[in-house]
């Protein structure tokens, strides 16, 4: 999901990748995408062998882009992003929806202005989704749907100037994260209304993850290194974590009250060099993980509630194959799916999981600078 409030030009990068894979988007009318099985793009793993389809599209406008997933079943996946991704006027929001067969683009009732940059989904039950971004009032956009359309919702104590990056749900509570004049922003929604508040100290927050109403985390940066909040009660605490100059976080992912992962990058150098970051919680502290020790970009994870993981990026060094980093066995391995052309540079934004299917959604890029949606998609024996 695209991380614009950064401390430098490099993050601005990174997260416009991440923008790109979360923040743009608005619903069309409800068009029907049949699965395009081109361009062939499929991901290969050295750990296991998975069922492997073509890489597919939702069909998007020009310029189009997704950023992020929420997969409830095979056959009821959400994503959303955005099209007409360079003109900040003119791009749309999109929420798209696959229900195993076709994608199939969802509107947003409610909705004078019009969403733009959508970034990232979440649902606490297949009638209960939240969708956030910007809008193109100047306002952070929230939305709600019910399974078959949205609303977007009012949410009072948000500002112009806000940005919403990442969005959990569960029922009672949804959590959406950002910032606010260079400060981590936690917006919360529950039976009661919404609140919204920055908190003192600098920094940016773009993934979260609850485990329940009262338990959760949020992860982000600080301008010197990431930074990780944890929900306890209705509370949320800065935890520790380990020094890791130039390092942020993107994503989190959590199965449990003693397992979680949060990924990111490291800043390496005046070249804009990004290497993978890694962290895992035991239950009583954060620890650092041993990644692929070589340039490439994270900007998702999720994971089968048993202790495997997927992470969803960019590798430069094979910019034209697209890229997933898979965690079992103790290890993280790398995962390259087939060269899509050599005018094409893809990028996964997002990854989600379920009941053995594993889904990454991202965007090429061609030689004239065209986006194009792409969805890859995996079938795995999760007995293993």
């Amino acid at each position: 999901m695209t991380r614009r409030p950064s401390r430098r030009a490099a993050p601005l990068c990174v997260l416009l990748t991440g923008l790109l894979a979360g923040t743009l988007m608005r619903p069309t009318s409800a068009a029907h995408a049949r699965v395009d099985p081109t361009p062939a793009a499929r991901i290969t793993s050295a750990a296991t062998t998975p069922d492997r389809h073509p890489a597919a599209t939702a069909r998007l406008r020009a310029d189009g882009s997704l950023s992020d997933i929420a997969a409830l079943g095979a056959t009821n996946v959400w994503a959303v992003g955005q099209e007409g991704i360079w003109d900040d006027w003119q791009s749309r929001g999109v929420i798209t929806h696959w229900d195993g067969d076709s994608w199939n683009a969802v509107g947003i009732r409610n909705d004078a202005s019009g969403a733009g940059r959508l970034r990232s989904i979440a649902a606490a039950s297949p009638t209960e989704l939240w969708a956030v971004g910007e809008g193109h009032d100047s306002l952070p956009y929230v939305a709600r749907g019910d399974g078959s359309t949205f609303d977007r919702v009012a949410v009072g104590s948000l500002r112009a100037g806000d940005w919403l990056g990442g969005v959990a749900a569960v029922p009672g509570r949804v959590v959406a994260v950002g910032g606010r004049a260079g400060r981590p922003l936690i917006a919360t929604g529950a039976a009661t209304g919404w609140t919204a508040a920055a908190r003192r100290a600098e920094g940016t927050l773009y993934g979260v993850a609850l485990l329940s109403a009262k338990e959760g985390w949020a992860v982000g940066e600080t301008g010197d290194g990431p930074m990780i909040l944890r929900l306890s009660g209705n509370t949320w605490k800065t935890v520790r974590v380990p020094r890791v100059k130039g390092g942020f976080l993107r994503d989190v992912y959590a199965d449990g009250p003693k397992r979680a992962v949060a990924i990111g990058g490291v800043y390496h150098g005046t070249g804009g060099r990004i290497y993978p970051l890694a962290l895992e919680w035991n239950g009583k502290r954060w620890s650092r993980m041993r990644v692929p020790n070589h340039a490439a970009e994270l900007y998702g994870v999720t994971g089968d509630e048993h202790g495997r993981y997927w992470a969803s990026g960019y590798d430069p060094a094979h910019s034209h194959e697209p890229f997933l980093l898979r965690y079992e066995s103790g290890k993280w391995r790398t995962d390259r799916g087939e060269k899509t052309g050599d005018d094409q540079i893809v990028r996964l934004q997002a990854v989600g999981h379920v009941a053995g299917l594993t889904m990454a959604v991202g965007h090429l890029v061609d030689a004239s600078g065209r986006y194009t949606d792409i969805i890859e998609t995996l079938d795995a024996d999760e007995a293993k």
